[in-house]
């Protein structure tokens, strides 16, 4: 299904905004171009956006949190990777560098990491294993942000 890029001149960007929004959390900018790029004109676009600060249904603080909480719980990203995919997203990048340093003190990285191994790679044993299977986990590892520092520490650890 194609949608036009036009198709909204005589909709309401408030009730596409509330749809969006209860489908999942948008940050201020995300929901803006989203917006625009269905074609409603500039002002009303900046209206609902205003509409959904003043209601609570947009915070940027709390999106930047949920956001970064739900990248590191899954593993999809750590470390630069991480601050790439929240400036990707267009979000402040104070709200940015808070959360991240936030959860890096917590040590959220750390157990991120721990869990991705137990839960990916849960049969896999360092020692045992041949250089090109090595190769394998660290590097979908590293790609998803995690230095190989901590990634060959939580590898070698001999303890479950």
């Amino acid at each position: 299904m194609v949608r036009k890029k036009n198709s909204q001149k005589g909709g309401d960007p408030w009730a596409s905004a509330l749809r969006s929004l209860t489908r999942r959390d948008y940050g201020t900018a995300e929901l803006r171009q989203r917006l625009l790029m269905k074609g409603f004109p500039g002002e009303a676009v900046e209206q609902t956006i205003a509409r959904c600060l003043d209601l609570g249904y947009l915070d940027d603080a709390r999106h930047v949190e949920r956001l970064t909480r739900a990248l590191l719980t899954t593993g999809r990203a750590a470390g630069p990777r991480l601050l790439q995919e929240l400036r990707r997203r267009g979000l402040p990048e104070e709200l940015i560098r808070t959360a991240v340093t936030e959860h890096r003190a917590a040590g959220r990285e750390e157990d991120a990491l721990r869990e991705l191994i137990a839960r990916r790679f849960a049969t896999f044993d360092y020692a045992a294993a041949d250089e090109r299977e090595r190769r394998r986990v660290v590097f979908f590892l590293q790609r998803r942000g995690f230095p190989l520092d901590r990634i060959l520490i939580e590898l070698k650890r001999t303890d479950p």
